[in-house]
């Protein structure tokens, strides 16, 4: 029995030491920050997911790989995915909200532009601060990954199946598929998140693939073949830690909460518009009625009914 006890101590031991190892490793930013006017706390939990594309600490060769071209060839760093992960006060069912970047939103300083315009005139502070004024949604963590780290998350699972119902070819984006269940390598999944190009309805069809993809990689992350296996646990971690930019109040067990959260079935809507427009930022997604009733239901901490999701795409 003592021996037991002891090997339950080491086994505790060397979970938190691991822990607190892979929170070291983090890359942290302050994201979250105050600023005069910024609402209360919005019931529940509310997380900002942020997939950027930045080339930092690629090399040309893999650059090359990724398809993913050179950062100054693309105008600098700009956020391909925007995501709130939600969870309402009382256990409800998580929600993972996508973004669309075309949305219409007024940029604190910068006046009335497309939303991810926000990062790229002020990184993550202007980003989150533009959309806390926007939604009446305070965003309560933040977690930022850029091209290199999110396929190097992929190669860490061993690859990430997914099943598509048509073809889908990039060269832009080094892409190939054919339509099917099949398993997608680091290049290839960070291909099909980036395609938008092939699709009649561009954007919006790629944040529906964004959100089927961040399913497929949660259970895959979270299954028993990767979580109970040192060789593969470990390198996830290390992987993952190396990867992902958070707040400066964040870890890597808040990082764990909303994998759980989003590997447990949750709520897939995009954010509604009250349709397409034009003026001087080009073509635009119309923030009207319907996408701010939809965030004033968040705010007030409740599920908002299909009277909204079922709105748009």
């Amino acid at each position: 029995m003592r021996i037991v006890g002891l090997v339950l101590v080491l086994v505790l031991t060397l979970g938190v030491v691991t822990a607190l190892w892979a929170d070291s490793k983090l890359q942290r930013i302050d994201a979250l920050t105050d600023y005069p006017g910024r609402g209360g706390n919005t019931p529940g939990t509310v997380t900002l997911l942020v997939g950027t594309d930045s080339r930092e600490g690629l090399t040309p060769e893999q650059q090359t790989q990724l398809s993913t071209g050179s950062e100054s060839d693309a105008g600098g760093k700009r956020t391909d995915t925007m995501m709130l992960v939600y969870t309402p006060r009382g256990g409800d069912r998580t929600m993972l909200i996508s973004l669309p970047r075309d949305l219409l939103v007024n940029i604190p300083g910068y006046g009335e532009n497309k939303l991810n315009a926000a990062y790229t005139f002020g990184g993550p502070p202007l980003l989150t601060q533009t959309l806390e004024q926007q939604t009446g949604v305070r965003i309560d963590h933040y977690a930022e990954i850029g091209f290199g780290g999110f396929a190097a998350i992929v190669d860490a699972v061993g690859g990430v199946d997914i099943c598509i119902e048509e073809p889908i070819v990039d060269p832009l984006a080094g892409l190939d598929l054919a339509a099917g269940c099949q398993t997608l390598a680091g290049p290839q999944a960070l291909g099909f998140v980036r395609t938008r190009y092939g699709f009649a309805e561009q954007d919006l069809q790629r944040v529906r693939n964004q959100r089927q993809f961040l399913g497929a990689l949660m259970r895959k992350t979270l299954s028993p073949g990767n979580l109970l296996n040192p060789f593969t646990a470990v390198p996830l971690l290390n992987s993952g830690a190396e990867a992902v930019t958070v707040d400066t109040g964040d870890h890597i067990w808040t990082l764990a909460r909303v994998m759980w959260r989003l590997g447990n079935d949750p709520l897939t809507v995009t954010a509604p518009h009250d349709g397409m427009a034009s003026g001087s930022v080009g073509s635009y997604l119309t923030w009207g009625p319907t996408t701010t009733g939809f965030f004033d239901a968040v705010a007030a901490g409740r599920t908002p009914g299909p009277e909204y999701i079922d709105v748009g795409p």
